[in-house]
């Protein structure tokens, strides 16, 4: 066995490897496992990092091919170098994983690369090799949710981690799933120039989100030439050489169709990754939903044994693992941490980008509390307009007596930067009136938030 560490984690994604840098930091040994090479997780790796190299990439193709002409700048013969594209996704991947590393030697984290294995509190196995630790974390973060009998092979039938890798743009593609993941990376492939279709079980996309949000995003993505087929279903997949059928029904049973594809993108949801990790033989509970059982300090079952952000409950978002890493690490070192699981956003970075914190109308509504919802158009803000980028709205909504901020909601140019203010405000429980009464530079996308807290008091200037 190997010198004793203060703290283990095992995973090395966002909420494993900030925890374990913040773990260093307050002065612990501290040792890091994971499975892969490189460091960062899924999120780094083939998640949130690449989708995001892709996305901005093929909006400004789409930007020099399509629109700029708009604005005085014609741009002939713009086209795409999926070969370039993909270098450039690989480079900003590298970068970032390399200065994880980097961040790991900075503060003398011992990093162990293979499988790790729960044996008891206090005792980690990595292929063979026995670890000890008064603390072990369990970060494993989630993996792609399929569905029964559909096969992803990622060739034809690929998740979200194979979608990032085809050889070149498909004709067509088909999205299961109209939630976050399948609208970032169907936009990718439609910009590029695929036709795509999106099959999604409810009657909207991005389930969760405010009621308005989504019907305007729907209509935002219609109009940008995404296909959708809601409150659908697939019963069957059936792969050929060169395409994918798709059997697609109506949830209530009324129609059933065929659809035909060259790639088909698997995009309904993740789930916690535990397999292989003892946790059932070292006493560690899971819930009905394959998630680790934590107490309010992160604790598990088992005394000792930890758990962080998606192999918990709670929103699956890299940014709530970190917190929730920073956090149980200042706890194991005696102090007390915070984190508000009301004032955690969400961004989807389609373009426009969509950003929600907080309540949405529907669920301030069946909770029974009384609420003011201020909204202002970025059709009505001279930098929107600009920018040429006037599509979607800011929403505030807030308590009716209090006036305190119960939630966010943003459809437009750059909603994940702008959500970060009301974020702010609810994290401090300020009021709309605390945003209304902020100066707001001029001209910026920022006046439309202010806007919206003007109007929750029915007062908003510019309109």
């Amino acid at each position: 066995m190997s010198d004793k560490f203060d703290v283990i984690i095992i995973g090395a994604g966002p909420g494993g490897y900030v925890c374990a840098i913040r773990a260093a930091q307050l002065g612990m040994k501290v040792a890091c496992v994971d499975k892969r090479e490189t460091l960062g997780g899924t999120c780094l790796n083939v998640g949130c990092i690449p989708s995001k190299a892709l996305l901005s990439a093929s909006e400004k193709y789409e930007d020099a091919a399509h629109h700029m002409a708009d604005m005085g700048i014609k741009i002939r013969g713009a086209s795409v170098d999926w070969s370039g594209m993909q270098k450039h996704k690989d480079g900003v991947v590298d970068s970032n994983t390399k200065g994880i590393e980097f961040l790991f030697k900075k503060n003398k984290i011992t990093r162990i690369t293979g499988t790790a294995k729960i044996i008891s509190a206090g005792k980690v196995d990595v292929d063979g090799t026995e670890y000890a630790a008064d603390n072990i974390i369990i970060a494993t973060g989630s993996d792609v949710a399929s569905l029964p009998g559909i096969e992803i092979d990622e060739e034809k039938i690929v998740s979200s981690t194979g979608a990032l890798t085809l050889k070149e743009a498909p004709r067509s593609m088909v999205v299961i799933g109209g939630g976050v993941i399948g609208l970032e990376l169907g936009t990718v492939y439609r910009r590029l120039g695929s036709e795509v279709t999106v099959v999604e079980f409810q009657d909207n996309i991005l389930p969760g989100m405010d009621g308005e949000v989504r019907k305007e995003t729907l209509k935002i993505l219609q109009k940008q030439g995404m296909q959708f087929k809601l409150s659908s279903k697939v019963t069957g997949a059936t792969s050929s050489r060169f395409s994918v059928n798709l059997d697609v029904e109506s949830v209530d049973g009324s129609s059933s169709e065929t659809l035909k594809a060259d790639v088909v993108l698997m995009a309904v949801g993740r789930k916690p990754y535990t397999d292989g990790l003892g946790l059932e033989d070292a006493g560690v509970k899971l819930d009905e939903r394959g998630r680790v059982e934590v107490d309010e300090f992160f604790e598990t079952s088992v005394e000792g044994i930890y758990a962080i952000g998606d192999v918990i409950r709670g929103a699956m978002l890299a940014h709530k693992a970190e917190d929730e890493g920073v956090v149980l690490a200042e706890m194991l070192a005696g102090q007390s941490g915070h984190i508000d699981y009301d004032a955690i956003p969400g961004v989807v970075y389609t373009w426009p980008e969509v950003a929600s914190v907080g309540k949405t109308e529907e669920q301030l509504k069946d909770e029974g509390i009384a609420y003011n919802a201020g909204k202002f158009p970025f059709m009505a803000n001279g930098r929107a307009r600009a920018m040429n980028a006037i599509d979607g709205f800011v929403k505030i909504l807030a308590c009716a007596k209090t006036d305190k901020v119960l939630g966010g909601h943003i459809v437009g140019p750059n909603a994940g930067d702008l959500i970060q203010e009301i974020v702010t405000v609810m994290e401090f429980d300020g009021s709309a009136e605390d945003i209304a009464r902020t100066c707001h530079a001029h001209p910026t996308l920022s006046e439309v938030v202010k806007e919206a807290a003007l109007a929750v008091d029915k007062r908003p200037l510019h309109i």
